[in-house]
């Protein structure tokens, strides 16, 4: 077990995901994961994401960029990019959801389809097989065409290639997967999940290796076995009443962990804030995602952004553009920014990156409004 402080176990969580900004393929590497959402306020949440961590970053660059780099879209411990080792290790995956012999029968069909054509659309498939509407998972009705594609998919059948207007375009998975040793694969797994969100709380560490049964069902039997070699595997300590756990070569009393000058608006999913428990115990307040809570329960906004000074979490934001420019709403924590006279100028400099990275301001962009 370690001693570390509460303020240097928060330096260490800030820090060690905000490296300094990379390629986009170096980017992800080095994060392992990083989750997608399809609300776009201001920015899908895989954009505002890897703006702090890729050079020049601007939004949108990921969807465009993916066809040609090497990673894949696929379940994890939630949906989105992950490098294409990280995912192969997840294959050959075996749903929880068996298909039904006629499903076995259209994907089969399916399968030959996608190989003449090379890359499918699901209209496509959908106008070729006619395979009619079925009950979707929110009790609702789809296409049976683009389940069966979402089924072939999770199965390692098929690999996204790509996304027009935002829909997934299709291909025969180019890698099939191989057997992997179940405590061996969620192990590695679950490095990875932890080496996204270092440090870890004891009691999200379980939560992980339960979230990666969305990625690798077929290894939960093993479950018990991980979690019992994770106290040896990663390094520990309780710091203020709440043990958390992070990678064994990492120390997070180091002095490289300094925080800096810089104000930073944070996806709702991002690492540094992904983990509500953390958030509370960190910054002491706690912080919701209220996309999906109706208007007159919310409390800090539809998709407010968190809002972090050096290794501080200080309040949120809800963003806009308005004819042109950048609208931002703050809100602060505490109920007042903070005191210093270096937050003003930092938080300009933020604001103006957001609005780059929106592609809504350049020389002649409206103000920002920052009421």
């Amino acid at each position: 077990m370690s001693r570390v402080t509460l303020n240097q176990l928060r330096r260490y969580a800030v820090a060690r995901t905000l490296f300094r900004p990379a390629t986009l393929t170096t980017a992800i590497e080095r994060l392992g994961f990083v989750q997608a959402d399809p609300i776009r306020a201001p920015a899908r949440a895989q954009d505002l994401i890897l703006r702090h961590r890729v050079s020049g970053y601007r939004a949108g660059e990921l969807e465009r960029a993916y066809p040609g780099l090497p990673l894949e879209e696929d379940a994890f411990v939630n949906y989105g990019y992950l490098p294409r080792d990280v995912a192969g290790l997840m294959h050959p995956r075996t749903p929880r959801r068996a298909w039904t012999p006629q499903q076995e029968r259209d994907a089969g069909e399916v399968l030959e389809f996608v190989r003449e054509r090379g890359v499918v659309h699901p209209r496509e498939v959908d106008a070729h097989f006619r395979h009619g509407r079925t009950t979707n998972w929110f009790g609702g009705t789809s296409n049976a065409s683009t389940q069966l594609l979402d089924g072939m998919h999770h199965r390692g059948i098929l690999r996204v290639h790509s996304r027009v207007s935002g829909t997934r375009t299709y291909a025969v998975a180019e890698t099939p997967g191989h057997a992997v040793d179940p405590v061996d694969g969620l192990t590695r797994l679950l490095d990875v999940a932890v080496g996204l969100y270092a440090p870890v709380p004891r009691r999200t560490l379980g939560q992980l290796v339960s979230l990666l049964r969305y990625g690798a069902p077929q290894w939960m039997a093993a479950r018990g076995a991980v979690l019992a070699a994770a106290r040896d595997r990663y390094a520990w300590a309780t710091v203020d009443g709440e043990e958390y756990c992070w990678p064994a070569d990492e120390d997070p009393s180091a002095t490289r962990w300094a925080p800096r000058n810089r104000v930073r608006l944070l996806a709702p999913f991002d690492p540094v804030v992904w983990d509500r428990r953390r958030f509370a115990h960190l910054w002491g307040w706690e912080y919701r995602f209220e996309a999906y809570t109706p208007a007159a329960k919310r409390v800090r906004g539809y998709y407010a952004l968190p809002l972090l000074w050096r290794d501080h979490v200080v309040g949120w934001g809800n963003l806009s553009v308005r004819d042109g420019g950048l609208s931002a709403d703050l809100g602060y924590a505490a109920g007042t920014p903070p005191a210093h006279a270096a937050f003003v100028s930092a938080l300009d400099e933020e604001l103006d990156r957001m609005s780059v990275f929106l592609e809504g301001a350049a020389s002649g962009a409206e103000p920002v409004d920052r009421s």
